[in-house]
């Protein structure tokens, strides 16, 4: 996995499969996210997560779903999420993400139909039970998109033509009471995203749960509380989970020293470094990278 790059309000930058045509397509594993665990992120754009395989837990903004194959969650807009597995269980799924812009042809259908949805925060996501939806939208429109998307059988006109027919359903799956007068949004979800991009722009520095806490204009047990909510995991924790996945990164795609990652990542001494990484992944920086370097 490549590292999270963010902008200055840390939300995701997406790395497209066409820098010009902001989509991207892709079969994944919970597998290769280090302990089976995405980091928790926003982003401008739709995401879509289709189960293939398996099952996950789905976070979005402190709300937990248990995902099973055939389901279907579509996160909106700017909403904190991440998936994570059940007992270590393998989940194969698909995670397609578009831009609001794909859809913005047409500004007057743009401001009607697709803005409204995408501003309010009291919309986070929708959900597809597979028991629900058996066939039809989306689970078989998915999984066909998904499988000509892969094999060359459908060029970019017509991936964006499916994301308008995807959005028509979330429009029609949508009570316009919910965005014609919306409420703001909770404000523990706009402190915690303040300390998570306080936390992405500072991790090589040396902070601590006071900074992170400071960072949200909020007492230390307040902070641990919301990260305890939206995070499951206190602020040290989400810290350390954050480095040392930017740590596992560099050990896979560069040949710089493991002092200098983990100077980069904001470990000062080596052999603490060391320690905590072995102690999370059961071998040393050096043997994890000679692993995927015989891959």
């Amino acid at each position: 996995m490549l590292d999270i790059k963010i902008l200055q309000n840390a939300s995701e930058i997406i790395q497209y499969d066409s820098p010009d045509i902001p989509y991207t397509i892709q079969s994944r594993k919970l597998s290769n996210f280090t302990d089976m665990r995405a980091l928790c992120h926003w982003h401008d754009d739709i995401e879509i997560i289709y189960v293939f395989d398996g099952e996950m837990m789905y976070d979005i903004n402190g709300k937990i779903l248990h995902l099973k194959a055939g389901d279907t969650v579509i996160v909106n807009s700017h909403q904190m999420h991440f998936g994570y597995a059940t007992h270590n269980k393998e989940c194969i799924f698909t995670c397609m993400l578009f831009h609001p812009n794909l859809l913005k042809s047409n500004i007057f259908m743009y401001e009607k139909y697709v803005k409204p949805i995408i501003t309010t925060p009291v919309i986070e996501y929708w959900y597809f039970p597979h028991s629900e939806f058996n066939t039809g939208f989306p689970g078989t429109h998915l999984t066909n998109l998904y499988k000509k998307y892969q094999s060359g059988l459908m060029n970019d006109y017509e991936v964006v033509g499916n994301f308008y027919i995807i959005w028509n359903e979330i429009y029609k799956n949508t009570d316009s009471k919910l965005y014609i007068d919306p409420v703001s949004q909770n404000n523990d979800i706009h402190i915690q995203k303040k300390m998570i991009t306080y936390i992405m722009l500072h991790y090589y520095d040396n902070i601590d749960l006071e900074d992170i806490a400071a960072a949200g204009n909020i007492s230390r047990s307040k902070c641990c509380q919301i990260f305890k909510k939206y995070m499951q995991q206190s602020p040290v924790a989400y810290l350390n989970a954050y480095r040392m996945e930017l740590s596992c990164n560099l050990l896979k795609t560069t040949s710089y020293s493991i002092t200098s990652i983990a100077t980069s990542c904001g470990y000062n001494h080596l052999s603490y470094f060391s320690r905590i990484f072995l102690k999370k992944f059961g071998c040393t920086p050096m043997e994890y990278r000679k692993k995927f370097q015989s891959c």
